[in-house]
């Protein structure tokens, strides 16, 4: 609409000459445009044009192999909560006139994502910013999406939950003939420092059940990606051929492998290979807005841009995920 035309051009001048005048004009702006609740004028920050969000997403979501795997959503709390129903209830056949016996009551369990402060601080040099030709969205999207990519890669994979999300390693993990709501069942790998039968993968692809295997997907690192590339049949033939056309994904026994170098190397008692349906498996939530505070003085010459944003991560559904675990010995 046209006040958050306004705003949005009233926080480009602010964001290249700075100013307190400026700065007020946008805080009154965001604030008639809906903006207001991730603003600090006190501490000098100001939110963002829903246009910067939008592009810092659109760079990031290219490059974080998480981001294109799980689901993703913005939401506008702190706090994302969701029912889920891990089975228990009963049904059964019956005639019109047959009496009917009273049903098991559903097991449900309530998952909470919270919402962790990720941060990045780019800089450009007053002489850049200046430069009316400059784009100014695209170019805050670029610097912030990289550090936001290498720090949330990170911890959508080993996050422990502790002011960082919970990544898919973060859980605790239990034989998958043990399995229970809440951890990530594992099939046994069979070798202390390697991957070295193929019938283990296979095993790794039937311990996901048979609802959640459309759709899913290999998950690993470049390290463990090689050491399954020389995998051999009986006639020395190579097990995996992966994918030669540019764009066209990998795949392993039918299904797309996707590379990311925070999973675990192959190692005793490591789990360095995931197979799931990871937009059923794991949630990545975005607050709405992106908060920036301009700083001028601590470089001379060049403006810094302390920009944060706030992101959640964690597994709603547990069962639709499995690691293949290395042995211990």
């Amino acid at each position: 609409n046209g006040v958050k035309a306004e705003h949005a051009k009233a926080f480009d001048a602010w964001f290249r000459k700075g100013g307190d005048d400026r700065f007020e004009a946008v805080r009154k702006l965001q604030v008639e445009a809906g903006l207001s609740t991730l603003s600090d004028p006190d501490g000098g920050y100001i939110v963002a044009p829903p246009e910067f969000d939008t592009a810092i997403e659109r760079v990031a979501g290219t490059i974080s192999v998480m981001r294109q795997l799980a689901t993703v959503r913005t939401i506008g709390v702190n706090e994302y909560k969701k029912i889920v129903n891990t089975g228990g209830t009963s049904s059964g056949w019956v005639a019109e006139k047959e009496s009917r016996s009273e049903t098991n009551t559903p097991t449900l369990k309530q998952i909470a994502i919270n919402m962790k402060e990720i941060y990045a601080e780019p800089g450009a040099t007053q002489m850049a910013l200046d430069d009316s030709f400059m784009d100014l969205a695209s170019w805050l999207a670029d610097e912030v999406s990289v550090e936001f990519n290498e720090q949330e890669g990170s911890a959508f994979i080993t996050g422990d939950g502790v002011a960082k999300p919970t990544g898919i390693a973060g859980y605790e993990f239990v034989a998958n003939s043990s399995y229970a709501w809440g951890k990530v069942g594992y099939a046994a790998g069979g070798h202390a420092t390697l991957i070295n039968n193929a019938d283990k993968l296979i095993g790794l692809q039937h311990a996901l059940k048979s609802t959640y295997r459309n759709g899913a997907t290999f998950l690993m690192n470049d390290a463990t990606c090689e050491k399954i590339r020389t995998l051999k049949d009986g006639d020395g033939n190579y097990i995996w051929r992966p994918g030669l056309m540019e764009n066209t994904p990998d795949m392993l026994l039918g299904k797309p492998v996707a590379y990311d170098d925070n999973v675990a190397d192959i190692g005793a008692g490591a789990y360095p290979l995931f197979f799931g349906n990871f937009k059923r498996a794991y949630l990545i939530l975005d607050r709405l807005g992106i908060r920036v505070l301009r700083d001028p003085y601590s470089s001379k010459g060049n403006v810094l841009f302390y920009t944060t944003k706030r992101v959640g991560g964690g597994l709603v559904m547990h069962e639709a995920i499995k690691a293949l675990k290395i042995a211990t010995s």
